[in-house]
């Protein structure tokens, strides 16, 4: 028990839907919302959520563990309250040592200061020292990247530089415990991968990571041990891979098409995403000869330098197989407003087994929007039971006879 760090017992955090919390602003409000609650009264309008149910959870010094589970099954709820930010209804949570949560980067910075003028106060709010801030100021700079806009106040930053800039700020935090909540939502592939090399250092030395992500990959290979939220509750803790495994399984649905609810807000944002076949249909089942294209389409509400697209097939087990840039085939001219469709040609490089398809909007500089295991399919065929590999290329073979070139009497 001496090592343990983290330690739940029977952790419910209950929340109450269409309850009047406080009263009004002036009077007016006031006797409307009395109104309301004397209109009311037979039939309360009210009802609980549950987001964390008899959770108990004990975690030692040194362990990183992930925590999977899909949208709503309170893994954010479960970080803010073993952070403190949130208190439990019923339960008990108990932390030793520093805590460093990389929840919501950049909370607290001013607009109207600096970058190095808002390093300086997010520390503090961190609870950094202004000595420690200093010592670390350079490596922070360096971490994200943002050398060049550091005397520019915050409020011209892009929303990728601003989310750079806060996640170095708490990454630099020395911290017993290390919480994480979707950072690889930050930034480009390249930042993406300094975030977990930081990670993977805070774990080494000896400290306790606990990481939410929707990347499985990254999940089985920073973290050893998982627990699997769902509806609130555990439903299981052990070995990430084999955790992550099930979850992908029994989430997993093929579905070939999507389109998302546009909310012509933001610069930019994806619209649709499928996966048809060489006729040009849905295509949910694939074959290991069969030829198909994913399909992207995009809406840009303001000009964009640089706009760029990508495309990721992950396996049922979160790994990535591909992640293509259409920059890599050269530019395309999509940064002005307007509506594009984007396809991508997906050769039969796949072997038997189950995909998904995401696909990411944004700029060198910038992650717009993103939609991760959009679309699921299977590729359906014979592998002979060479379950080992990860592609069929279709090389190209040649053969000769070499006693053709052995001369007689040799």
């Amino acid at each position: 028990m001496a090592s343990t760090v983290i330690d739940l017992e029977r952790v419910g955090k209950r929340y109450r839907l269409g309850e009047h919390h406080g009263s009004g602003a002036d009077l007016r409000e006031t006797l409307a919302a009395l109104g309301r609650r004397i209109r009311h009264r037979a039939h309360p309008q009210t009802r609980d959520l549950w987001s964390l149910r008899d959770v108990s959870l004990s975690i030692e010094r040194g362990q990183a563990v992930g925590i999977i589970g899909l949208n709503g099954a309170g893994k954010s709820t479960l970080l803010k309250v073993i952070n403190g930010i949130t208190t439990p209804t019923e339960g008990r949570s108990r932390t030793r040592g520093r805590i460093g949560s990389l929840l919501e980067v950049g909370t607290g910075f001013h607009g109207e200061l600096t970058g190095t003028e808002n390093t300086y106060l997010n520390g503090a709010i961190l609870g950094m020292s202004r000595r420690e801030v200093a010592s670390k100021i350079d490596s922070i700079v360096d971490f994200a990247g943002l050398a060049r806009f550091m005397d520019t106040p915050v409020k011209r930053y892009s929303s990728g530089m601003y989310l750079r800039l806060g996640f170095a700020i708490a990454a630099h935090m020395e911290a017993d415990i290390l919480l994480v909540d979707e950072v690889l939502a930050v930034g480009d592939v390249e930042f993406q991968r300094k975030c977990l090399g930081k990670m993977s250092e805070v774990e080494q030395s000896g400290r306790t990571v606990l990481f939410v992500s929707h990347n499985m990959d990254a999940m089985v290979r920073l973290c050893p041990r998982a627990v699997w939220l769902e509806e609130g509750r555990v439903r299981a803790i052990g070995p990430t891979e084999q955790l992550v495994g099930e979850y992908v399984r029994l989430t997993a649905v093929e579905v070939p098409e999507v389109a998302f609810v546009e909310r012509a807000s933001g610069p930019a944002e994806i619209v649709a995403i499928s996966l048809r076949d060489p006729t040009g249909s849905p295509a949910s089942t694939l074959t290991t000869r069969t030829t198909a294209h994913v399909e992207i389409e995009i809406g840009v509400h303001e000009e964009i330098p640089g706009l760029d697209v990508g495309c990721m097939i992950t396996t049922h087990a979160g790994a990535v197989l591909l992640d293509e840039l259409m920059s890599d085939d050269g530019p395309r001219p999509i940064g002005r407003p307007g509506r594009y469709r984007i396809r991508c040609t997906l050769p039969p490089v796949l072997p038997p087994g189950q995909y998904s398809i995401g696909v990411v909007l944004g700029t060198h500089y910038e992650l717009i929007d993103s939609k991760e295991n959009a679309v699921s399919f299977v590729v359906d065929g014979d592998d002979l039971g060479r379950t080992r590999r990860l592609f069929k290329l279709g090389l190209p073979w040649d053969v000769e006879r070499a006693d053709d070139h052995l001369r007689p009497g040799t």
